[in-house]
């Protein structure tokens, strides 16, 4: 006799560069989030649903990956942290992802939510693969002081280390409920989102210091014909000296950066891709509440 179906939401929450988006990506089986070594990557939140059956019991599982959780300096910091505190408030359970290498912030509204919160939650201590077992130890022991209580489970993402008990723990905490999306359903965001998001990990990839933290990427034109997929983009930048930097000498830098795109636009989508990039400047974009909106963020 089959167990009757569970279905929730999962939110991946954390800060910066921990590897949230590297575990989501391993734990949907797609690459969804863009992962790089800097911080402050992700910038919006991302749905990943995941169906199967565990041990007889059907389950859809609803990952949310989310921006790293910092300390909001301007308005783009602040709808950041709207998409992080807006995944807590549905989430059936929370994975709290750290690595060896951090330390817990006692941010505000963080602290008091982890304080408070009847919701389940799984810290995981990610990253094993770069420490030894003395230094593992240290950090079990930290952050069992932060999370008191809690399950704290060591794993590497990068290497797919101890994910199956990850998905252990959260089958046996979701609750019986109907599939919240269609099974053939990916993920909740449009092929345009992803295509931008692309792009945007090409100009993490390529450029240095604030470079990449100033530019935004929007997808102005998304034609799927049957043998070609035409995109055209705008990035956005906030000054004219930062427009020279990302064109580079004759366009060479822009060049590279729609080549390596391409390639991955091409793998994702699965045809060949017309891209056509321009790039603009917008001076103080990630201070202005309206042209955040404009590019997809919420403010409230």
């Amino acid at each position: 006799m089959t167990s009757p179906h569970k279905s929730g939401f999962i939110s991946i929450i954390g800060k910066p560069n921990v590897g949230k988006s590297t575990l989501m990506n391993a734990l949907v089986g797609e690459r969804l989030s863009i992962v790089s070594s800097k911080a402050q990557t992700t910038r919006h939140r991302i749905l990943g649903m995941l169906n199967g059956e565990h041990q007889g019991t059907p389950y859809q599982i609803v990952y949310s990956d989310t921006p790293g959780v910092l300390l909001p300096k301007y308005e783009l910091h602040k709808s950041m942290m709207q998409f992080v505190k807006s995944s807590l408030e549905d989430a059936d359970v929370v994975l709290y992802v750290t690595d060896v290498f951090d330390d817990y912030e006692d941010l505000e509204f963080l602290t008091n939510w982890k304080d408070h919160t009847e919701t389940p939650i799984l810290v995981l201590l990610n990253k094993i693969d770069l420490v030894g077992s003395e230094k593992l130890q240290e950090r079990l022991d930290y952050w069992r002081t932060i999370f008191p209580h809690k399950p704290i489970l060591p794993i590497s993402a990068l290497e797919s280390v101890h994910l199956d008990q990850i998905l252990e723990h959260i089958v046996d905490k979701l609750p019986v409920h109907p599939p919240f999306f269609d099974p053939e359903e990916l993920t909740d965001k449009p092929e345009k989102f992803f295509a931008s998001e692309i792009i945007r990990e090409k100009i993490f990839m390529n450029y240095k210091k604030e470079i990449p933290y100033s530019c935004e990427v929007v997808v102005t034109s998304f034609k799927d014909d049957p043998n070609i997929l035409r995109i055209s983009t705008e990035i956005y930048v906030e000054r004219v000296s930062q427009r020279a930097i990302i064109i580079g000498h004759k366009g060479e830098s822009i060049k590279k950066v729609g080549m390596e795109a391409r390639q991955d636009l091409e793998k994702f989508f699965g045809k060949k891709v017309f891209l056509e990039q321009f790039v603009k400047v917008e001076p103080d974009w990630r201070a202005k509440a309206d042209k955040l909106r404009s590019f997809g963020y919420s403010l409230d």
